[in-house]
């Protein structure tokens, strides 16, 4: 064998090893997170691929209750986000988070809107007793976070008796906005980062004061595959580049 061809056989034989340590070390990160991030996170995880080409991020939204029972019920989940505490005290109670690996990272608000459209006067929540309202979309309170702070403040503003039976359960909050939007619902309860994505199609009649505040936690599953990599993505999102992307969006810091 010539040198040369000994020089690039040992130079294939590199090239191979360095594609399998790639292969090894790329991590495939499952992330399950609240509705309400969608566009957030999207965004996020196209920053963060692009600043660790070696990892994948599969994006998985819904109402948080439900995200919480798919990692119960064994779904692989890396990374779990959650719009509200309860939830992620019952993935702590549970066992599927540790209460070290758990962060709070962005804050919300919750608006009552309506559609661009309606004529109807809601300027708050006692208006929606008026008749001509027959339709308020609201998360199932349930598995949804912005439909339990929703009922709270109605409930602590005397008004839920009244307004029960008009309310028209969906499944996350994103369905909320829609219903809203299309002229599905005279009104409904959103966070105000997903009010500002359809300016042109709903109202905010105005912001309700919750009884708690909404934090948004965050949180390593505790059955994670890919744990080192499941707290580089957190540690990314609490960066000033995750936290930047965040704030384009309307969140506000936990910091």
């Amino acid at each position: 064998m010539s040198l040369n061809r000994k020089y690039f056989s040992a130079f294939v034989l590199s090239l191979s090893l360095f594609t399998l340590n790639t292969a090894i070390y790329a991590a495939n990160i499952t992330v399950s997170a609240a509705a309400s991030l969608t566009n957030a996170f999207n965004d996020i995880a196209k920053a963060y691929e692009q600043q660790y080409p070696g990892d994948k991020i599969m994006l998985n939204f819904g109402a948080s209750g439900s995200l919480l029972q798919q990692i119960q019920n064994g779904a692989p989940v890396d990374v779990f986000a959650s719009a509200d505490q309860e939830t992620m005290d019952q993935a702590q109670t549970k066992k599927l988070v540790k209460a070290q690996d758990r962060s709070n990272f962005v804050n919300n608000t919750l608006v009552l809107i309506t559609p661009k459209k309606s004529t109807l006067k809601v300027k708050g929540l006692n208006d929606l007793q008026q008749p001509a309202i027959k339709h308020i979309a609201l998360g199932n309170p349930a598995y949804t976070p912005a439909g339990r702070y929703a009922k709270a403040a109605m409930q602590q503003n005397k008004v839920w008796a009244n307004v029960e039976a008009k309310i028209v359960n969906v499944n996350n909050v994103r369905q909320a906005l829609d219903y809203v939007a299309n002229g599905s619902a005279e009104a409904g309860f959103v966070f105000a980062t997903d009010a500002a994505l359809m300016p042109d199609k709903v109202n905010v009649a105005t912001t309700v004061r919750t009884t708690k505040p909404i934090s948004y936690p965050i949180a390593k599953v505790a059955s994670s595959k890919h744990p080192s990599e499941a707290a580089k993505f957190i540690g990314f999102i609490r960066s000033a580049k995750g936290q930047q992307i965040l704030k384009r969006y309307g969140f506000q810091s936990a910091h």
